[in-house]
């Protein structure tokens, strides 16, 4: 019988017990003269010691405005160099930094601000068509007493300032237990739930995920990936900063051709991204008059990875150390990743192995009963990158967390041998079709086998007969003719009948959250709608 589903990541590397503050004054005291921050589209080039100055001087001006320990302090703007020094600065005074997704409108805007409790906001004036002054004109946020817009608004915040007796007092009070992040994690439903997160939480996790890359100040990482979400302020900023390397960010939101000339131009040694990211850009079209060849690894995560697409990663963008993380920002969020110099089958296979001090399991979803490995069962997590809980939200957070403190992810997912996990769909994603359990990746991971398939996604369809049935959504490569029939035909030649999609739509792309995840949920509500699905999806099941 093969061993249980349970894994604990031993490490001789012991957890860091400091504030991100704390870490942020040895690393300037390590590594001022190197460079920390480029903004290409801002023009801006901060060696640490400079980046710090702007750090401690945003500290010392919200101290000014009366900024308590565990008062929440709002941004809501796209990638840029004030984004990381807010973080930094609001980690010194003791602050909880609220990220606020800039494709909020005033519905979710206001939402966030009220359910957070947000006393101050920083805020861009604009982000591609959304106007943020006319945004946030019709926010009714009792709490938020000032505001402070990038630019004219930014420079007045700096401009009045406490002493720095005062800020050095504030830091002593501080704790790397105390909450300092709360991310607001999207759903299908209802209103988003706000991930509160500590000091020991992110830095630590930012910090073995640039242990696990072999980050050293000679590395250059591209973070095109926003830095509201855990992506870019976690897997980016922290593990970066922590080891001394340069933060390069290509532009405020992502654009395909901006980071392939910010890899040029900065000789970037790193690279992060989700798969659509990196589809995009090996297939812009002057993708091969650009010099990346200073890559060596990175990151590629958010959503389950295509076999195809990671193999031209790793030689066409000369990644071959790149690694899959897996997480959730309830998780801080890594708990799995691959290493560097795993076999080809685990690197594109698999999401890598726990995380340093952290144990995953794999459980049955109807009983909680710990499965064996090889057997698929919903993905539990625990260990220091737990959250503190959901802010304000006793009952969500009892629902995600059991009484021995593990996190529940709703991820299918299966063990090997070896202790590498495998992402098998979501409990919800899961199609069931005439009893036949069927999960969508498998489908996918099959059709992207097709040469004229660029991308792909698979998801359920209501259906009175079989309860649902399979839908795909395909991206055709440039120059295909390909058709539904030359898709079913293709499906039926590789895989059991029941797993051929019923409905095949060609698309130009796919609707997507402002981090590159794509929203199946949309997809699904579009396909009811144009395909008068109705009374299917009105069956109840049990």
């Amino acid at each position: 019988m093969s061993a249980l589903a349970y894994e604990h990541g031993t490490s001789a590397v012991p957890l860091r017990g400091e504030t991100i503050g704390q870490m942020w004054d040895a690393a300037v005291a390590a590594h001022g003269a190197g460079d920390a921050l480029v903004s290409r589209h801002q023009e801006i080039r901060w060696t640490y010691a400079q980046l710090h100055e702007h750090v401690e001087q945003c500290a010392r001006g919200l101290l000014a405005r009366g900024v308590a320990i565990g008062d929440r302090i709002g941004i809501w703007a796209p990638n840029c160099a004030e984004w990381v020094v807010l973080q930094f600065a609001t980690a010194k005074v003791g602050a909880i930094l609220v990220n606020i997704n800039p494709s909020y409108r005033v519905h979710e805007l206001e939402y966030a601000l009220r359910q957070s409790g947000c006393s101050l906001l920083v805020l861009a004036p604009g982000f591609r068509d959304a106007d943020y002054l006319a945004l946030i004109a019709e926010v009714d946020a009792p709490d938020l007493r000032s505001r402070f817009v990038l630019g004219e608004g930014w420079e007045s915040l700096l401009s009045d300032v406490a002493s720095v007796d005062e800020l050095r007092a504030r830091e002593t009070e501080l704790d790397f237990d105390d909450p300092i992040n709360i991310q607001y994690t999207s759903g299908t439903t209802g209103f988003p739930k706000g991930a509160t997160l500590s000091h020991h939480n992110i830095l630590n996790n930012g910090f073995f995920i640039g242990e696990t890359l072999g980050y050293t100040p000679a590395d250059r990482v591209c973070i095109p990936v926003p830095f509201y979400h855990c992506f870019g302020m976690v897997l980016g900023n922290l593990a970066v900063v922590t080891h001394g390397s340069c933060i390069v960010i290509p532009s405020e939101g992502f654009e395909a051709r901006a980071v392939l000339e910010a890899v040029e131009a900065e000789r970037c040694t790193a690279l992060y991204g989700v798969p659509t990211m990196f589809i995009a850009e090996l297939n812009e079209p002057d993708f091969a008059t650009f010099d990346v060849s200073s890559l060596r690894t990175g990151i590629m995560a958010g959503s389950p990875c295509p076999v195809e697409v990671m193999r031209r990663v790793t030689t066409e963008l000369h990644m071959d150390e790149v690694t899959i993380c897996y997480g959730m920002t309830e998780t801080s969020p890594v708990s799995a990743q691959t290493p560097r110099g795993a076999s080809l089958e685990k690197q594109v296979g698999t999401v890598g192995s726990v995380h340093p001090h952290v144990e995953v399991k794999i459980v049955d979803p109807e009983t909680g009963h710990t499965l064996r490995r090889g057997e698929a069962g919903e993905l539990c997590t625990r260990g220091y990158s737990v959250m503190l809980g959901y802010w304000q939200d006793e009952d969500a957070t009892r629902a995600a967390i059991d009484d021995a403190r593990w996190m529940h992810t709703g991820d299918l997912a299966t063990m090997d041998d070896e202790g590498y996990v495998n992402i098998v769909g979501r409990i919800k994603d899961m199609i069931i079709r005439g009893g036949e359990n069927i999960y969508p990746r498998e489908i996918e991971e099959f059709l992207y086998t097709h040469p004229d398939v660029a991308d792909v996604q698979v998801f359920g369809l209501p259906d009175e007969r079989y309860g649902e049935e399979i839908c795909a959504w395909i991206v055709r490569r440039s120059g295909s003719m390909l058709d539904e029939d030359g898709v079913r035909a293709f499906c039926r030649a590789g895989i059991a009948r029941f797993k051929v999609p019923r409905y095949v739509r060609f698309v130009d792309g796919f609707p997507l959250t402002v981090t590159g995840k794509v929203q199946k949920f949309r997809m699904r509500e579009l396909e009811i709608e144009e395909r008068s699905l109705h009374a299917a999806s009105a069956v109840e099941t049990a």
